[in-house]
Order: C-alpha cells, then sequence, then structure tokens
C-alpha cells in the first residue's frame, strides 16, 4: 500500500467496485462538493446500480450548478480510464451527467467538444475506509476477515447468514427447475431423480442419477409389493446383473430382470460408470442401490409424502432406510462379509434433508405461492445437524456457530461465492469492517 499526499492512495488493489460502493452508499463527504471546474454539485438521487454492460448508474438526478440534471453515471479509478475503455466511441456514454473518479488526472469531452462534469473523490473518502478494504482486498488469510470477524456484532452476522442462506437455496433451486421444465412439471419423477443422485452422494453422483433416468418411478411403483423385482429393476438397470456367478440371490434377481427388461423395454447403463476405489464398502454403489431399492419398496409416491410431512424426525425416520437380508451378510455380490445391519447413518440422512428434500420444499413453496412450504424448508434446516467438513471445521474454529445445517448451509455459500473471491463489498459482514474495523 502506497500513500500519497492527504488520502491519496494509489494501489494494485484498489478496484472500480470500490468507488462504486462508495457511490452507491454516499460513503464520502458530500459537503461542499464540486465538479472539476468549480460547479456545485447536489445528489439527489445516486441511480440505480448496473451490473450489466454500459454505464455505471442509471437514472441519477443531479444538481450540477443551478440545472437539475437526471442520466447516467460512469465511474473509473483515473478519468484517463475513460479513453482507455473507448467510451468516447460508444453512443451509449454520450447521456453521461457525471464522470466520478478517484483521481481526475485529465477533463475528458464529450464528442461535441463539451467538458463532462467531473467529480474527484481522493479528498472525499475517510482514509481509513479505504486502508480498510486495501486491508481485505489484499489479505491471504483463508477468509480475508479472519483476525476481525470475531469483532462483527452477532446482529450483523445473523442477517447476513439468514441473506446467504435464502441464496444458496435459490442457486439450488436452479436445477431442480430445469428438471421440472423437462419432465413436464412431474413432481414426483423429478424429485425421484434428484433424490437417486443424491444417494449417490459424490463419489456415484452421475451414475445414480443416469439410473434414475433409465427407469421412471411410475415402473418401479407397479412392482411396489415385490423388494425382489424393485431390485432386480435397478440392479439391472445399474448394469451390474451381468456377471455369471453361483449366487441364488443374483441369479433370481437375474430371472427377474430378464423378464421385465423385456416387458418395460428397458435399456440399462453401463457398469463401469460406477465407482467402488477408495470407497468404504458401506458406501458402496451395490449397497446404496440396495438401501434406495427399499426406500421404494417402503414408500410409493415418495415427494407427496414429504409433502404432507410437517416433522423433520418423521422425514428422517422416512429416510434411515436399511437394505434387504441378503446385503446384510454381504456389499457386493457373491462374497460374504462379516453380518451387519447397513441402515442409511445419521450423517447420510442429513445430507438427503440438506441436499434434496429442503430444496424441494423450498421450490415447491415458491412455484405454488404457499410460504408454509418455504417456512417448513428453513425450520428442516433448523432441525438438523451442521454437517462436518473441512470448511465448516474452520468456521467452527472462527467461534462461528455451526450446529445446525442452516447456520452451516449459510456458511459454505459465504466462503465458497464471497470469501474465495473478495467479494467484500457485496457482503454484510465485509461492510460492517469497512467502516468499523
Amino acid at each position: 500500500m502506497r500513500i500519497v499526499e492527504g488520502n491519496f492512495i494509489q494501489t494494485p488493489h484498489m478496484k472500480e467496485e470500490f468507488l462504486h460502493h462508495i457511490w452507491k452508499f454516499r460513503l464520502f463527504n458530500q459537503l461542499n462538493l464540486l465538479s472539476t471546474s468549480g460547479e456545485t454539485i447536489e445528489i439527489v438521487k445516486v441511480g440505480n446500480h448496473n451490473f450489466d454492460a454500459g454505464p455505471d448508474f442509471f437514472n441519477a438526478q443531479l444538481k450540477i450548478g443551478n440545472t437539475l440534471w437526471a442520466g447516467n453515471v460512469e465511474i473509473h479509478l483515473n478519468a484517463s480510464d475513460w479513453k482507455k475503455h473507448l467510451h468516447q466511441h460508444d453512443k451509449a456514454y454520450d447521456n453521461i451527467i457525471l464522470h466520478i473518479v478517484y483521481n481526475a488526472d485529465e477533463p475528458i469531452y464529450r464528442a461535441s467538444g463539451e467538458t463532462i462534469p467531473t467529480l474527484e473523490l481522493k479528498e472525499k473518502i475517510e482514509k481509513k475506509i479505504i486502508q480498510n478494504y486495501l486491508l481485505l482486498k489484499s489479505n491471504s488469510d483463508w477468509i480475508p476477515c479472519e483476525k476481525q470477524v470475531g469483532a462483527v456484532p452477532q446482529l450483523i452476522i445473523n442477517n447476513t447468514l439468514d441473506k446467504l442462506l435464502l441464496e444458496r437455496l435459490e442457486r439450488k433451486s436452479r436445477s431442480i427447475i430445469d428438471s421440472l421444465n423437462i419432465n413436464n412439471n412431474n413432481w414426483e419423477e423429478t424429485f425421484y431423480q434428484h433424490l437417486a443422485r443424491n444417494f449417490g452422494f459424490k463419489t456415484n453422483a452421475e451414475p445414480f442419477e443416469l439410473l434414475a433416468k433409465s427407469i421412471p418411478s411410475l415402473f418401479l411403483a407397479k412392482h411396489k409389493n415385490s423388494l425382489l423385482q424393485i431390485e432386480a429393476m435397478l440392479f439391472g438397470q445399474a448394469g451390474l446383473l451381468d456377471e455369471h456367478l453361483e449366487d441364488k440371490y443374483l441369479q433370481a434377481l437375474q430371472n427377474e430382470y430378464v423378464f421385465l427388461k423385456q416387458k418395460l423395454k428397458l435399456h440399462s447403463i453401463d457398469a463401469h460408470l460406477w465407482k467402488f476405489l477408495r470407497l468404504r464398502p458401506v458406501n458402496f454403489p451395490t449397497i446404496r442401490i440396495a438401501q434406495f431399492a427399499n426406500l421404494i419398496f417402503n414408500s410409493t409416491h415418495l415427494f407427496s409424502k414429504i409433502i404432507e410431512t410437517e416433522n423433520c424426525g418423521d422425514i428422517k425416520k422416512l429416510m434411515n432406510v436399511d437394505v434387504s437380508d441378503y446385503w446384510h451378510t454381504h456389499f457386493v455380490f457373491d462374497k460374504t462379509s462379516t453380518p451387519a445391519k447397513k441402515h442409511l447413518g445419521d450423517d447420510s440422512v442429513n445430507n438427503i434433508i440438506i441436499n434434496t428434500v429442503v430444496p424441494f420444499l423450498f421450490v415447491y413453496g415458491k412455484q405454488k405461492n404457499e410460504v408454509k412450504y418455504v417456512e417448513r424448508a428453513l425450520q428442516f434446516l433448523e432441525q438438523t445437524a451442521g454437517e462436518h467438513n473441512s470448511i465448516i471445521n474452520k468456521w467452527d474454529a472462527l467461534k462461528l456457530s455451526v450446529k445446525t445445517a442452516y447456520s452451516t448451509q449459510a456458511l459454505l455459500q459465504l466462503k465458497n461465492e464471497y470469501c474465495n473471491h473478495k467479494k467484500c463489498l457485496s457482503c454484510n459482514i465485509g461492510n460492517y469492517l469497512l467502516k468499523n474495523a
């Protein structure tokens, strides 16, 4: 950081976004504002922030001298950036009523030769605000405000997390809405496909989704009275019934699948898509498919059940499925293992609630304009334990609450979408520190 004369700080870390923020929230001394040519400036409206191509702020209202102007505002670090960005050749900038700069290094003219009114801010911004901004932007800690976040009032943090949680749910909503459009607004089928993807967790999410898309939930529902047939269809469609082994259970599945495949005109996915390497045996795709089959067997019309269920504990009971008897002594076909229950564990159930159940309730409430489902989605997050991963562990070390999924989901959004990109000016915590650190 280099400071020259008064408040003038010239550094590669300063970006135009900082001046946008300063102008938008009027974080500068507004007394006796003068243009570089000596005309008085009175701000009526700063305008609407434009995040697309074109001038930085639309529809500003300013009194310059004795004239009230309405139009657009353009912001640069240096006045000469106007030429560097070739605005003098772009008609979109013909109606700029004020050019705001940190450093007015040269006068700027319209195509007509008229001088564009310019406001220089370098002596109008508190040095503390500039230094706080530059410290955040240049910081190489895990998050830019790692050393200061403990001083931020809890109310600011809570409000930030509330906002970010909704952002995260909106982001998750997009893939659900896309799937609904593909599935002709069939909520049951869309939920079934996304739930299947979640059953694959990170490692086998893609093949699990392909599996669900290869066999409509309606086909499974028609055989809801036979777990063997449901397993046969799922394992067969997964491409996992092609081995020739002396295993009676495998042979029973193969016999069922040959019949059902011909009857329903099914086409399986490739078995090589499934990943077993570096997975704990309890997470093998064979076990996950067996658990998924058990869930389908015990709960047809799953999405309808989710919508009707008001208690998160009941959702957890619904999802906490076991496997059929064969899989209590096997992790793969034809290899006996020590007998053990292989129900879906608490962490896995919580993962499904966080990543499938809650986003679907949220989208359903938004689409149907039913606030109760949106509120229920948020309540389920508050009633679900937070995740355990490297990011959440770091937040925990910084003394931020990570007890519930409500907080951890918001903190994941904060880290991944803001802290990693140093978008401190778009963060309420960053805004607080900008003015108060």
